[in-house]
């Protein structure tokens, strides 16, 4: 049975301990080493370590490893370490649903810690994404969701591996901006990129958000509707344009939570307060709190 995610985190454990990265790579040779950091760091912390490989052969994962000097064979027998694939986790099923995947890490990490382990830490490739399956669409909203709903909650590191030869650079620098880190190279600037509050529960967002990034701003909608706490907030400070309906979109992602606080806004940009006083709605939905 599926845990939701409002399950106990194990007593043994601190919530928040947890780190949620991307990694962008454009070669083999970086795709190597980070891979080979990641596993020597977990098995030095005795946590365990799962791939998640959606193009890359598993075996390839393996010697990867061996060639590295690291006994990846010893490491998958006494099964600290495991390779399996994005068929069998993020689109078991008729595809990715993130609501099924942030159960999976609650059972995840609740069986890492049945079986003695420090922790638990995962690489998921995440070329799936790029392609036509049910619910690739969902991707940016499984990305923001996860900080609130599963990083601030479990003793979990994880990597989402980029690879920019299979997936377009907008939608790499997009999905970048989901995570509160990033431990590949370089990503250039979206027209809006969303990104999680890391010191309180809610999202800031900048550039611009109109009609061409209407998918950005469902996804941050999404992860607003689903945030596990009572107040939730928007820091707009690098935000130079948002347009009634990206207003809207938000204000609805609100009213669909349990009765509670109103969205709050943080550097309103003048647009914004302006829209406020045009379409007091609003007013009920989403605070500015520093007016």
């Amino acid at each position: 049975m599926v845990k939701m995610p409002g399950a106990a985190v194990p007593a043994e454990r601190e919530p928040g301990t947890g780190h949620h990265s991307s990694v962008v790579f454009a070669d083999d040779q970086e795709w190597a080493a980070h891979l080979c950091a990641f596993v020597r760091d977990g098995l030095a912390r005795d946590e365990e370590i799962k791939y998640f490989a959606d193009t890359t052969d598993p075996g390839r994962v393996l010697r990867t490893l061996g060639d590295a000097g690291i006994d990846a064979v010893a490491a998958e027998r006494r099964g600290q370490l495991s390779v399996s694939t994005a068929a069998q986790t993020y689109l078991a099923g008729t595809g990715f649903d993130p609501d099924a995947m942030i159960g999976l890490w609650y059972d995840a990490v609740e069986e890492s810690a049945a079986r003695g382990y420090a922790g638990l830490r995962a690489i998921g490739e995440m070329s799936w994404g790029a392609r036509d399956i049910p619910g690739a669409d969902r991707l940016l909203e499984y990305e923001l969701r996860i900080h609130q709903e599963v990083f601030e909650r479990l003793p979990l590191t994880a990597w989402c591996f980029y690879d920019r030869r299979l997936l377009p650079d907008d939608r790499v620098d997009v999905l970048v901006g989901a995570h509160p880190a990033n431990r590949g190279g370089p990503v250039g600037r979206p027209v809006l990129r969303v990104t999680p509050l890391t010191d309180r529960p809610g999202l800031r967002l900048s550039g611009s958000a109109g009609y061409d990034t209407r998918e950005a701003v469902a996804a941050a909608a999404a992860a607003v509707r689903g945030m596990p706490t009572a107040r939730v907030e928007l820091d707009l400070a690098g935000l130079r344009h948002l347009d009634t309906a990206s207003l809207a979109t938000l204000a609805a992602a609100v009213a669909d939570r349990p009765a509670g606080p109103p969205l709050g806004v943080r550097h309103a940009p003048p647009p914004l307060r302006r829209l406020l006083d045009l379409f007091p709605e609003f007013g009920s939905a989403v605070e500015v709190l520093d007016r």
